[in-house]
């Protein structure tokens, strides 16, 4: 007990003291309380809605889904604005933990991407008023459950750095995404429009082979000294959900089309 005690302080230790007074950043309970919360929001959401009827909550959704699209694009163009500025490569870049302005900067919007990683919980929130118990899935409660612990971590010990990449482009993947949220929450006028609902899945199938193929890439390069721990353990967690997603994929639009082209030989 003493020498775990003693570990983890020692990661404390090491932690970027930059952000150690920001949003959920003061002790590893932070993420902890937060799903503990988030289960327990939904457990009791649940329960009262059992012989309720479900809300609409539709203007709500717009104005949420709103705010997700502005604050995804809002940091995914401050993140590229930044590594441009400081000439960022894209295969090796050290975490840089100095005071300067624009590294600190960095820094600040990485903690902003864990805080939407918090918000994003809403998702499962709304599903749960509006009785759509479908939408609930192993996928969704992991996917959103995972991204508080890893979106955590990263923050804590690597904000700068190549992390900017997963985050550019995460961040910018989930505006597209909420802007189709928002738009599909509009009703069926604007919902028959959205014809387009496979390819954001292939969007996001794209960003985790980037980001994979990015994590990999850095692997090999024994000289750079960005925590090769961070390096593996995005690359592990990524190709995780990529599986889920591509599972996710093939039974919502593969088999769908290959039974509707089965009834229509039948036929």
């Amino acid at each position: 007990m003493e020498r775990l005690v003693s570990s983890y302080n020692y990661y404390l230790s090491i932690a970027d003291k930059r952000l150690e007074n920001r949003f959920g950043m003061s002790s590893i309970f932070s993420p902890i309380l937060t799903l503990v919360i988030y289960g327990i929001i939904l457990y009791l959401i649940r329960k009262i809605m059992e012989n309720r009827k479900p809300f609409e909550l539709k203007t709500f959704m717009i104005f949420y889904n709103l705010f997700q699209v502005v604050a995804s694009f809002y940091n995914c163009f401050e993140i590229l604005y930044l590594v441009i500025k400081m000439k960022y490569s894209l295969t090796c870049e050290p975490v840089d933990y100095s005071d300067d302005p624009d590294a600190t900067r960095l820094a600040y919007a990485i903690h902003f991407y864990y805080v939407m990683k918090v918000t994003d919980l809403m998702d499962t929130i709304i599903f749960a008023l509006r009785k759509k118990s479908n939408q609930i899935t192993f996928l969704h409660v992991f996917h959103h459950s995972s991204m508080i612990v890893t979106g955590w971590l990263g923050t804590k010990w690597v904000p700068g750095g190549q992390s900017f990449v997963c985050v550019m482009f995460n961040s910018f993947v989930h505006g597209v995404m909420y802007g189709y949220y928002g738009l599909a929450s509009m009703g069926p006028s604007v919902q028959k429009y959205l014809w387009w609902k496979k390819y954001l899945t292939q969007l996001q199938l794209f960003q985790f082979l980037c980001v994979v193929s990015h994590s990999l890439v850095n692997a090999t390069q024994t000289e750079c000294t960005y925590p090769k721990a961070f390096v593996y353990s995005t690359a592990i967690y990524t190709t995780l959900i990529a599986g889920l997603f591509v599972n996710f994929y093939r039974k919502s639009y593969l088999l769908k089309k290959s039974a509707k082209i089965g009834e229509k030989k039948a036929e």
